[in-house]
């Protein structure tokens, strides 16, 4: 619908904004958009996770940690729909493994 493609639009943009309190946002609006529209989510979890990959490994740490704690959250409530994503998100929850900052080790 109209309304989903809107919410699409603008989630992407938060995400990609250059601003990291801006992309903090858009990690939280996700979160939201898993509990009140799965189905927005699940159907569109390639082109989403496109870009929330990028949150995952984003030079702010910030931004990296609320990612990793809403990709935690994220987990539970879409299962399945992220075995088109697995691989990625694997290989970037390892990689933020080996972070010196213990806030992101611990997300």
């Amino acid at each position: 619908t109209v309304e989903e493609t809107e919410q699409l639009m603008e989630l992407d943009k938060l995400l990609t904004s250059q601003d990291f309190r801006t992309r903090m946002e858009g990690t939280v609006l996700l979160l939201d958009h898993c509990k009140s529209s799965p189905q927005l989510i699940s159907t569109n979890i390639v082109q989403i996770f496109d870009v929330f990959m990028l949150r995952l490994q984003d030079y702010n740490k910030k931004v990296r940690q609320k990612a990793l704690e809403v990709l935690a959250l994220m987990i539970s409530m879409l299962r399945g729909a992220l075995n088109p994503v697995l691989i990625s998100v694997v290989a970037a929850v390892t990689e933020n493994l080996n972070s010196k900052n213990l806030g992101i080790h611990a997300a």
